[in-house]
């Protein structure tokens, strides 16, 4: 963000502070506008990452081509609908066909996506077809786990749902393949 762009958002913010009731005049709230902008910068940091730049692959396979899974991988997200977040924990997995990613990169391609105003379904779309586009994988797999502070905080007011989705491509889509990636990840 450059300097115009960080004085803009804090000039947003401080009229955001003045819609709900509240003044930055008040010793805790002057350098809110500041903060709030600089946090930004880190919630939707997926915007100024792109998945091309963060995979690297290796082709030491070797006929290797059993499900590759990471399992739990923290997340937390932006519901593109209200502006608050959902957090959960997203599991990624592949089936390599000639080349296998460096293990932390499906974490970082997770984060990618989830940093940014999104929905729950989309973030999963967007790393499986990310796998798909460039490590080409017999298939791919996002299942992710999130509690929705727009659920909880707000309207129906539900404190311990979880809302679970799916983005399956390739051999995941057969029956006997979907049942042992559910079985690694304990969802079964």
């Amino acid at each position: 963000m450059d300097e115009t762009s960080v004085s803009h958002a804090m000039n947003l913010v401080r009229g955001l502070l003045t819609a709900i009731g509240e003044t930055t005049q008040r010793e805790g709230l002057r350098e809110t506008p500041f903060r709030v902008v600089k946090s930004w910068q880190q919630i939707y940091g997926g915007y100024d990452v792109s998945p091309a730049e963060l995979i690297t692959t290796f082709s030491e396979v070797e006929g290797y081509d059993q499900i590759i899974v990471l399992r739990n991988i923290e997340f937390y997200s932006t519901c593109e609908h209200h502006m608050l977040p959902f957090t959960g924990y997203g599991h990624v997995a592949y089936l390599p066909r000639n080349r296998v990613i460096g293990i932390s990169k499906l974490a970082r391609l997770l984060d990618c996506f989830a940093r940014r105003l999104q929905i729950q379904e989309r973030i999963g779309q967007q790393v499986t077809q990310a796998l798909e586009e460039y490590l080409e994988p017999s298939g791919s797999a996002c299942i992710l786990v999130a509690k929705h502070h727009c659920m909880s905080c707000r309207g129906v007011q539900k404190q311990n749902s979880e809302m679970v989705t799916s983005s399956l491509t390739g051999l995941f889509l057969e029956q006997q393949v979907k049942e042992e990636l559910f079985s690694l990840i304990g969802r079964l």
